[in-house]
C-alpha cells in the first residue's frame, strides 16, 4: 500500500466537530483529504478494531460521559454511529479495544476507574459489566485522587493493565466474561505520574510514559502472574531544561528497536534505542514537534512516517522515520486541525 488512513480525536472546546480523518500518501510523504469523519462532543481518545470494521471513541454528552461505537467504511474512512454507552460524569480518556473485538475497556481519569463492556458481534457495546475505582494518591498537587489514564490487554491478552497516574501504580487484572479482577499491583517512584504503557514485542519488557517526572520507566514483565518489576529510569529531557514539562505519549515500533516519548512544554518526541539483550533505553536524540503541546503521535503501518498532534496550536506534523537509526526527518508541519489529541491509523 501507498497510502494509509488515520483518524485524530480532538477537544472540541473550540473549532473542531469530533472526530478527523487524513490520508498518509507515502510516495509523495505528505498527508492530505483532512476532514471530518464524525460529529460529537470531545472524542479526545479512539481506538481502531484489528480488522478495520469498528471505532470505538470516548465522548461527552452533556453531563454524561462514555464510549461511542463506529462501524467503519475502511475503503472511504466514512465512520457510522452504532450506539454508546454513558454513565454520569466526567468523560473517560483512554479507550481500547481487543483483538477479537469481544472487549473494549476504558480508563477514566476524573472517576479513578476502569469501565470494561463486552461487545456484540454487530461491534455495539453493552453496558458496563465491570468498573472497578481505585484508591489512593500521590505527593504531587495533582495526585489528589487516583486519576487512571490508560487500560487495555497486554499482547497476549491474558491480563489487562491499567496505569494510575494519581497513586504511581501499575495494576494488572484478570478478565472474564468482561469481570475484572485484580491480579497484581505495582508501585512507582512516587510524584512520577504514570501515564502510558507500551509492551517490548518480546513480552518481557514494558515501557511506562511519566507525566509529572518525564521519564521512561522501563519494567521487566512476567507474562505467567502479570507481574512487574522496575529495570531503569530514563529522562525524556535535556538536562538544561528546567521549564514546565509534562510527558505524553509513548509508542515503540514493532521490531522492538526504538521507543519514542512525548514531551509537552519542551514541545519535541524523545528518541531511545533498545539494547537488544537487556531491553534498556539509550538516548539518541530529541526532535521538535513544530507546534505546541504534543499530546500524541503514531507510527504509520509502513513503520516510515510518523505523525504526531499539537493540541495548542492546532497542527499534525509528518516526519520520515529512519527504521535502522530511528530518526526522524521533518516532512510537513502545516496539517490544521483544531484541538488535536489521539492518532490512530487503519491497520495494515
Amino acid at each position: 500500500m501507498t497510502k494509509y488512513t488515520g483518524f485524530i480525536g480532538t477537544y472540541t472546546k473550540g473549532d473542531s466537530k469530533g472526530i478527523y480523518s487524513f490520508t498518509l500518501d507515502t510516495v509523495l510523504e505528505k498527508i492530505t483529504d483532512v476532514r471530518l469523519a464524525a460529529e460529537l462532543e470531545n472524542p479526545t481518545y479512539l481506538t481502531v478494531s484489528s480488522d478495520n470494521q469498528y471505532v470505538y471513541s470516548v465522548v461527552k454528552d452533556g453531563a454524561a460521559g462514555g464510549v461511542t461505537a463506529f462501524s467503519l467504511d475502511h475503503h472511504t474512512g466514512d465512520l457510522t454511529h452504532l450506539n454508546r454507552v454513558l454513565a454520569d460524569g466526567a468523560p473517560p480518556c483512554h479507550v481500547s479495544v481487543g483483538k477479537k473485538n469481544k472487549n473494549v475497556f476504558s480508563a477514566n481519569y476524573h472517576k479513578g476507574t476502569i469501565d470494561s463492556y463486552l461487545v456484540n458481534d454487530d461491534g455495539t457495546l453493552l453496558p458496563a459489566s465491570s468498573i472497578v475505582k481505585h484508591h489512593g494518591s500521590g505527593p504531587d498537587p495533582r495526585q489528589e485522587k487516583p486519576h487512571t489514564h490508560y487500560s487495555a490487554f497486554t499482547p497476549d491478552e491474558k491480563y489487562v493493565i491499567a496505569v494510575e497516574l494519581g497513586s504511581d501504580k501499575i495494576y494488572t487484572y484478570e478478565v472474564s466474561n468482561g469481570v475484572l479482577q485484580e491480579k497484581n499491583q505495582l508501585s512507582v517512584k512516587a510524584g512520577s505520574g504514570p501515564r502510558h504503557i507500551v509492551f517490548h514485542p518480546n513480552q518481557k519488557y514494558a515501557y511506562v510514559m511519566t507525566e509529572f517526572s518525564s521519564e521512561v520507566i522501563v519494567l521487566g514483565y512476567n507474562e505467567h502472574d502479570g507481574s512487574f518489576n522496575e529495570v531503569q529510569y530514563i529522562s525524556t529531557l535535556p538536562r538544561d531544561f528546567h521549564e514546565n514539562n509534562q510527558g505524553s505519549a509513548i509508542h515503540i515500533s514493532s521490531d522492538g528497536q526504538f521507543v519514542y516519548a512525548g514531551n509537552r512544554g519542551h514541545n519535541s518526541i524523545a528518541i531511545f534505542k533498545v539494547d537488544e539483550t537487556k531491553s534498556t533505553l539509550t538516548f539518541v536524540e530529541h526532535i521538535a514537534t513544530e507546534g505546541n503541546w504534543p499530546r500524541d503521535f503514531a507510527i504509520d503501518p509502513s513503520e516510515n512516517f510518523i505523525v504526531a498532534s499539537n493540541q495548542e496550536s492546532s497542527n499534525l506534523v509528518l516526519f520520515s522515520r529512519n527504521p535502522d537509526t530511528g530518526k526522524l526527518t521533518l516532512l510537513q508541519s502545516d496539517i490544521t486541525v483544531p484541538d488535536p489529541v489521539c492518532v490512530k491509523f487503519l491497520h495494515a
